[in-house]
């Protein structure tokens, strides 16, 4: 078991499966967490499955990760330290959400989930999604984290999506916006980038549509709070699935972040 060592002011301590430490080393990590009234996080990655493990089970398995997993709570359990955090994680999403229903089912202790490794912004994103959309729409977890080969600001950002689109977070503007077509006759992937940059440093909890024409705009926008529709050289604002006025395209951005600035709904 590899402990990992402490840092100045870290508010946990984490160890992981790998080269097994004595049961002296552990009590040594669990003594310190004691006397600092901090958890202990519990990690086993499927990339770091003991041998033994791997040759039971014929391979990597969510069976597996789990019983490593609960092979390590018990150690600290026995040692009389029960302040512990369990995340179990793989690459693999369809592992990594059968390991998590079935960790759920044995122990109460809390979950920090997701899908590691899972890549760039682009397939990481989709892989987190997916994988943390399983689990946490079974009540399972209890702290998420998205890992992604990108900045890590980038992680949070999607992390905050994930869990704004299950239900479980609140505040903050979601922006839809319909994919182009025929009737489309502005920059539409150039309006929702930059309509969605607009609105990050907004506190509002609204949904707000990015259209691309004035003809399905705002039937398609009717269940959002708030929305704009491009159309020929112009644009038009929407709320509640009603057009209220009509501006020149290069006005667009600015009439919308007035509604914004300004609203009281």
């Amino acid at each position: 078991m590899a402990i990992m060592a402490m840092e100045n002011g870290a508010d946990k301590i984490r160890i992981n499966p790998g080269n097994i430490g004595g049961t002296d080393k552990i009590k040594a990590v669990v003594d310190v967490a004691r006397e600092r009234n901090i958890p202990i996080r519990v990690g086993v990655n499927s990339g770091s499955l003991e041998k033994d493990l791997i040759e039971k089970y014929g391979g990597v398995t969510a069976e597996g990760i789990v019983e490593s997993a609960l092979d390590k709570v018990k150690i600290i359990e026995d040692l009389g330290y029960d302040n512990l955090v369990v995340s179990i994680k793989s690459s693999d999403v369809m592992m990594c959400v059968k390991a998590h229903e079935l960790i759920a089912k044995q122990t109460n202790h809390p979950l920090h989930v997701g899908i590691t490794e899972s890549g760039t912004i682009f397939s990481g994103s989709i892989k987190s999604s997916i994988g943390l959309g399983l689990i946490l729409n079974q009540g399972i977890g209890d702290t998420i984290r998205v890992s992604l080969t990108d900045d890590p600001v980038r992680e949070i950002e999607a992390a905050k999506l994930i869990l704004k689109t299950l239900g479980l977070r609140k505040g903050g503007i979601e922006v839809v916006s319909c994919p182009t077509c025929g009737r489309t006759r502005i920059n539409l992937i150039d309006l929702a980038g930059k309509v969605e940059k607009m609105v990050s440093g907004y506190d509002l909890d609204l949904k707000l549509a990015v259209m691309g024409c004035v003809v399905n705009g705002p039937g398609e926008a009717k269940e959002a709070d708030l929305g704009i529709a491009g159309g020929d050289g112009c644009g038009v604002l929407i709320k509640h699935g009603e057009i209220i006025k009509k501006v020149p395209e290069e006005e667009l951005l600015d009439t919308l972040r007035y509604e914004l600035d300004n609203w009281n709904e």
